[in-house]
């Protein structure tokens, strides 16, 4: 009889840390590039009234929250809430099951894009932003690859639990069904 292999937890968090690699390269070498090539509040079009590259310092939380609030120890209370989200999500990531691929995945992806401003405020002590998405006076706050992922992460959790969601609805009224057809009481 064969036996199926389960990769223990030292197997999963390397394979979990080396895709949070490749997600954290990916956001700072696109942050040393726009650094290099941009200057702060310099905007280039790519795609004419939607689409700039503009470079920008957010010293706030995800989609600038905060960032116009000037309270001590701003950046130490920003880094230090993101280190503690990130803590909770890397247990939550080690603790999920195998098959649950889209859960894996989509806390991976948080896992990198926090990892990639967690970088930026300790180093920098802001995160760079360059990504401008805008629709004539309507400008959606700047972000970049970290955000991206991490947006994506949250959407992957979201498809996750609409999909688990009706099973698990359904699950009791199976059972009951199930036991009525065999004639349980």
């Amino acid at each position: 009889m064969m036996q199926r292999h389960t990769p223990n937890w030292k197997t999963n968090l390397v394979a979990i840390l080396a895709l949070v690699a490749v997600i954290v390269v990916l956001d700072q070498v696109t942050k040393f590039w726009i650094t290099s090539s941009l200057r702060l509040g310099q905007s280039v079009p790519v795609l004419a009234d939607f689409f700039h590259l503009t470079l920008v310092r957010n010293t706030g939380m995800a989609f600038g929250l905060l960032s116009r609030s000037d309270i001590p120890f701003k950046a130490a209370l920003v880094t230090f809430l993101s280190t503690a989200a990130m803590a909770a999500v890397t247990y939550y990531a080690l603790r999920s099951a195998q098959h649950e691929r889209l859960t894996r995945f989509g806390l991976i992806f948080i896992l990198g894009g926090a990892l990639g401003n967690i970088i930026d405020r300790v180093r920098l002590g802001y995160v760079v932003d360059f990504v401008d998405i805008f629709y004539r006076d309507t400008h959606w706050p700047a972000f970049n690859v970290a955000d991206s992922c991490i947006c994506i992460g949250v959407g992957l959790l979201l498809l996750d639990s609409f999909r688990k969601a009706p099973r698990a609805e359904l699950a009791p009224q199976a059972e009951a069904a199930a036991a009525a057809s065999r004639g349980d009481n």
